[in-house]
């Protein structure tokens, strides 16, 4: 059991016998009234959003999860299914992918997070490589400081166009790394 106060943005947790992740941390008082700790969370079984303010000294299980490499395969509406190395399936519902529709490939390697047995989300690895498949053209002149412009890259997913700023020179059919922590353009990749 943990206090409070070393429970960090991203650790998952027992409340109420039911498995939350901290998303957001917000930290109140003084060494001398106490401090108190606002927490952002969202239950990992039902996704369902909640906020809660707990005191320093109040006690937590750590819940550390299981993790499986699988490869993204196909998807069965309203399931996403993934494989692992020894070929059995995985489905994953899509409101608990959340940010991971947007890169999600055919055959694209990521890790599935396990809670008792059960996929409940996967963990896309730091940075990805996409194709831009349109972009707008730079506008002559319109070069002062740091200009951006939207770029739809590639997906396996029909009709979720994902969009990233880009800097101007990013063209059609570039390929480019993205951070998918930050959803930020990182580099053009050169062959």
């Amino acid at each position: 059991m943990k206090p409070a106060k070393e429970i960090r943005v991203g650790n998952i947790i027992m409340v109420d016998s039911k498995p939350m992740i901290v998303l957001r941390s917000d930290v109140n008082g003084s060494s001398r009234t106490g401090f108190t700790y606002k927490w952002k969370m969202k239950n990992l079984l039902t996704n369902s959003p909640q906020e809660n303010v707990f005191r320093g000294d109040d006690k937590f299980d750590v819940v550390v999860l299981d993790k499986k490499e699988v490869t993204y395969s196909y998807f069965a509406d309203p399931l996403y299914v993934f494989m692992d190395a020894d070929y059995e399936q995985y489905e994953i519902e899509g409101e608990n992918l959340g940010d991971a529709l947007n890169y999600l490939k055919d055959g694209m390697e990521c890790e599935a997070v396990f809670y008792d047995g059960k996929a409940i989300s996967v963990e896309l690895p730091t940075t990805i490589v996409r194709k831009v498949v349109y972009s707008e053209p730079a506008v002559k002149g319109n070069t002062s400081g740091n200009v951006l412009k939207e770029a739809k890259i590639e997906n396996a997913i029909e009709g979720l166009q994902h969009i990233v700023q880009v800097p101007l020179f990013v063209s059609q059919d570039d390929m480019i790394e993205i951070d998918t922590r930050t959803n930020e353009y990182k580099k053009v990749v050169r062959n």
